[in-house]
């Protein structure tokens, strides 16, 4: 029976690139791009082919292979998995580049920094302090080829292949045989006597001076070089200089090395450097060092690498808000370093926490969320907003903190495009209402105005035509200025969402009444967008056939439930045609005309919520009541505490934060404030047409004018008027002269006639 042999090569569970990269480490190995068959995930792959009659290199290979496998630090290349059969050997790692190669991309990119360096040769310098001083371990292979750069940009150690320990045991450096790597050697090594002092962490300190000599200068291309330093800045020199000295008994340990470097003025000593420090040490920190450490980091992101925010700055945030207690300091550095992240990885890193931090009842954390939606709305999808993200929002409305309520408020601009018809027609509105209503804080009342009026559009037809009108209307009788200064604004900012009807009817005797306010600034924009209603009326007079529509549109219907048969004309009482009589009936008409059409509000919710048979009947009632009725069901105006604030500020981060103030005038906005009218409404002029009957007036009529209403004309009203006023004065004064005396007739009669000479006795 045949048994075949299963290639372990194939059975492998890693995929490799046939071709190498450039720029590889010299030697035996050849470095690929790899990937797991499993998950996909990215890796490096150092792959060595055995060949025969190289049976040196094949035990430096294996050698190597061994130490990567059992040495274990975060500055030595991380071994993932490995592969070793007869004709190969395969060596798993983390995804790296080759130094040289990454340095020469960042330099094409114009983005090397020197910070990037300073942080790079640091890791290196404490790689080998670990392995000497730690290890015992001398490496041996210290040089631009030996080092790799990951995804974050640190700096990793690997070219293990010629390592030895420094304990002796009779064991000498093994011979590399390669002229490339030979070149690094110090020069006390050519000395065979052995007569030369020196320290265990000579020769890979030298070394690690022909690492920086490269870093700034590229390639070495003889070891005279290294007396120019070239490039090398000039806070390193000293340290350089000791480095790469004659003296071998004098060059540093790599402890003092990273010490020396390390001080005041030191070429490491830098925000990026103490950045990476305190972050490998994140986990022993104290809470009020992380607090600090947060708070300061989004300073200086913008001069940190790219691909060190997104993939090691990133991942600590993410790590300190889920298992630490960071708290709301860590959101203002996640959404600066998630600018950095694509669409699909904002998607896996960044919202899950988001969802997660709107559930938190830390009134900070809630509070910058509010803040920072803008960086983070264009990545949230419908879905997860109605159902995680706004059922927590809606309860900011009720915060008694005034600053998370106006940030809620402002929240709805971002969020209403995304809402679905239950959240934004009903739960918002409900909200909406209960703020504009009876909120004791008049900027949060004008606020939520202007939030109304820019979200309008969003409004499904039904609710905006029971919400906008009553919303604004009651935006005008508020006690504070720039509320009112907001409702007329908000009728002229969605003005395209009335009909002619509502415009002539509803809005132009609202904004009309506006026009003899105590505050200059409402009566401005009141005229303003009255002009702007009448130039829409206008455009439409000169249409007929318009004209036509909107006058079939006026015509009242009244609505009648299903199923009940229309009710019989009711005959008209006849009207005296006295004056004070019409008089009183005229003002009856304009009080219940006020009640029905201004403010059919509850607490609850804008607008009237009953059926419209049910409005047409409850004006019945009050029409039949008279003018008991009507003044009865006026509103009067709410008498807030209205402090002044930074009220306007719907741009600006923060406007709570300067605290609220009691002013002297509920009526006057503070100073350095914006209207409401500097808002972009997007509200269009008014159209110069001149005179709005000009073009009526210039055509020939087919019949005369009835009546010219002219000054005599009304002055012969006012007079008939007054006239019938005194008259009718006139005769109430007479008739209860008549009554007077009747009842004084009435009470002598019943005494009857007084006797002559009666005294009264005791």
């Amino acid at each position: 029976m045949w048994f075949f042999a299963r290639d372990p090569v194939r059975d492998f569970p890693f995929e490799l690139i046939p071709e190498p990269l450039e720029g590889g480490p010299p030697g035996p190995w050849a470095l690929h791009r790899g990937r797991k068959k499993a998950t996909g995930s990215t890796v490096s792959i150092f792959v060595y082919d055995v060949k025969p009659g190289a049976e040196d290199q094949t035990q430096v290979a294996k050698a190597a292979f061994k130490r990567l496998k059992t040495l274990r630090h975060p500055n030595i290349l991380a071994y993932i998995d490995g592969l070793e059969t007869e004709k190969c050997l395969h060596v798993v790692t983390e995804a790296v580049t080759p130094l040289g190669m990454y340095l020469k991309a960042r330099v094409e990119a114009g983005d090397l920094k020197e910070l990037e360096i300073s942080w790079g040769l640091h890791q290196i310098v404490k790689a080998l302090s670990f392995l000497v001083n730690d290890c015992s371990l001398i490496h041996n292979n210290v040089c631009m080829a030996s080092v790799f750069v990951d995804r974050a940009g640190e700096w990793k150690l690997g070219g293990l292949d010629y390592m030895y320990s420094a304990q002796g045991n009779g064991e000498g450096p093994p011979r590399k045989g390669i002229p490339e790597l030979e070149q690094y050697d110090p020069p006390e090594l050519a000395d065979s006597s052995g007569r030369v002092v020196k320290e265990k962490w000579s020769a890979d300190m030298w070394r690690l001076g022909c690492l920086i000599w490269e870093v700034f200068n590229g390639p070495l291309p003889r070891a005279a070089a290294l007396r120019n330093p070239g490039k090398i800045p000039k806070s390193l020199v000293p340290h350089y200089c000791e480095l790469v000295g004659a003296n071998p008994k004098v060059r540093p340990n790599p402890a003092r090395f990273l010490q020396n470097c390390r001080a005041p003025g030191g070429f490491m000593s830098n925000r990026f450097v103490e950045t990476n420090l305190f972050l490998e040490e994140i986990q022993i920190k104290e809470p009020t060092e992380k607090q600090k450490f947060f708070q300061e980091l989004s300073k200086s992101l913008d001069s940190f690498p790219e691909d060190f925010c997104r993939h090691k700055v990133l991942p600590q945030l993410l790590t300190a808000f889920e298992f630490g207690s960071a708290g709301a300091v860590v959101l203002t550095p996640l959404f600066k370093v998630g600018k950095f992240l694509n669409a699909e990885e904002y998607q896996q890193k960044i919202i899950p926490v988001v969802v997660k931090m709107f559930s938190s009842t830390d009134r900070a954390m809630r509070i910058r969320l509010l803040q920072q939606m803008e960086q983070f709305i264009q990545y949230l999808d419908e879905p997860t907003v109605n159902t995680q993200i706004f059922p927590h929002v809606v309860h900011g409305f009720l915060d008694t903190n005034p600053a998370i309520r106006e940030q809620t408020v402002k929240s709805m601009l971002l969020l209403a495009p995304k809402l679905n018809e239950a959240n934004l027609n009903v739960e918002l509105m409900k909200h909406f209402a209960r703020l504009q209503a009876k909120d004791d804080q008049g900027p949060i009342r004008c606020n939520t105005t202007v939030c109304l009026g820019k979200i309008g559009s969003y409004l499904s037809a039904s609710t905006r035509h029971r919400v906008l009108t009553s919303a604004f209307s009651r935006a005008t009788k508020d006690p504070f200025a720039p509320s009112r200064v907001a409702g007329v604004l908000g009728f002229a900012a969605t003005h395209n969402l009335y009909s002619m009807n509502d415009c002539a009817h509803k809005i132009l005797p609202v904004l009309c009444s506006l026009t003899v306010d105590p505050e200059k600034s409402v009566r401005d924009q009141a005229f303003k967008a009255i002009r702007s209603f009448l130039s829409k009326l206008e455009s439409v007079s000169e249409d007929p056939t318009q004209l036509a529509e909107v006058a079939e549109t006026n015509v009242p219907q009244r609505p009648m439930p299903e199923g009940l048969p229309a009710p019989a004309p009711t005959p008209v009482p006849a009207i005296p045609t006295t004056s004070g009589h019409w008089e009183t009936q005229e003002e009856d008409k304009d009080t219940a005309e006020d009640n029905s059409a201004a403010d059919r509000w509850d607490d609850e919710d804008w607008g009237s919520l009953e059926q419209e048979a049910e409005s047409v009947l409850a004006q019945q009632e009050d029409w039949s009541a008279g003018g008991q009725a009507g003044h009865a069901g006026q509103v009067s105006s709410r008498d807030h505490k209205s402090p002044e604030s930074d009220w306007s500020s719907w741009e600006a981060e923060g406007s709570w934060d300067q605290g609220w103030q009691e002013q002297s005038s509920p009526e006057r906005p503070p100073e350095g404030t914006r209207m409401a009218s500097e808002y972009n409404w997007g509200v269009p002029e008014p159209n110069d047409k001149g005179d709005p009957f000009s073009s009526l007036s210039a055509r020939p009529s087919a019949q005369p004018r009835p009546h010219s209403w002219g000054e005599d004309s009304w002055e012969g009203l006012e007079t008939d008027s007054r006239q019938a006023k005194a008259e009718l004065a006139r005769k109430k004064r007479e008739e209860r002269r008549r009554e007077m005396e009747a009842k004084r007739a009435e009470k002598k009669a019943a005494k009857g006639p007084m006797k002559l000479g009666a005294r009264k006795l005791d």
